[in-house]
């Protein structure tokens, strides 16, 4: 079996400032995106659109300061209300205290579709264009975003069968292997999506639709990476034996499909 390399999660001490790995990888996701963003702008129909403006790289600019905010409020949020609402209900303060960990995924997800709204209703253009312009961006920041987690050594995956090469020892979570399960996800929800949601968004498409492919693939792609995740210990398995993680996914792969049916017939 392997052991988790134990990396410093600190990068970077200058003094008092200490730089951390996690944080550096948010900002490799936040190059990612824009870097994608503007290339994006090359792609159909955004190269084309005049009306009410051309797309532009300050677009993208603004696009990504909304994002991020919606990622780090939403995200946040998100996690006190879906796994530890008694918690923070009785320690309010403690919301505002990110830097101890906690962050939601699906909880930032309803952060940048709201900032996405803003950002629509201020530029006049349609919140579906807008969300098929930045839909194939994402998935390599959830990428760099579980590289993170996994040198933090933390979200680590269930028990693994002691045979497989690739079983790893993670610190404090007991002496038996476990599923590396951040680099599943890394490749799944990460590499794998973006390929497919590139090549998917290379070709014209009803408006909406490339956002619902990204909801549809996104929830199917985390739902089986869940299957090798440890859920959250104060969770544990909910109904039907499945994850929080996994019931909050149900509801994305459903709203992307109804959302890719609804935009081929309004096409």
């Amino acid at each position: 079996m392997l052991q988790h390399p134990q990396i410093d999660p600190v990068a970077l001490q200058l003094g008092p400032l200490a730089i951390h790995w996690y944080g550096l990888t948010y900002l490799v996701a936040f190059g990612l995106f824009f870097w994608l963003g503007t290339r994006r702008l090359r792609h159909e129909p955004f190269a084309s659109i005049t009306r009410p403006a051309p797309w532009s790289r300050r677009d993208i600019e603004d696009i990504l300061f909304l994002g991020v905010m919606g990622v780090v409020v939403g995200g946040r949020l998100g996690y006190c209300l879906f796994y530890k609402p008694a918690y923070y209900l009785a320690n309010p303060l403690e919301i505002f205290a990110v830097w101890e960990g906690g962050m939601s995924f699906h909880g930032g997800l309803v952060g940048v579709l709201l900032a996405m709204v803003w950002f629509a209703r201020s530029r006049q253009r349609p919140w579906l264009q807008v969300m098929d312009l930045i839909a194939p961006c994402v998935p390599t920041g959830l990428a760099a975003g579980r590289i993170g987690n996994f040198i933090n050594g933390e979200l680590w995956g269930r028990v693994a069968d002691p045979s497989l090469p690739w079983g790893m020892v993670f610190r404090g979570a007991g002496d038996l292997p476990r599923h590396p399960s951040q680099l599943y996800q890394f490749l799944l929800e990460g590499l794998l999506l973006f390929v497919l949601l590139w090549l998917y968004a290379r070709r014209p498409r009803a408006t909406g639709q490339v956002s619902a492919a990204f909801l549809v693939g996104y929830g199917v792609l985390r739902f089986i990476a869940e299957f090798f995740r440890e859920p959250d210990a104060h969770l544990g398995l909910l109904s039907l034996g499945m994850s929080m993680g996994q019931w909050l996914c149900v509801p994305m792969v459903l709203a992307g499909a109804t959302l890719w049916w609804w935009s081929g017939r309004r096409r």
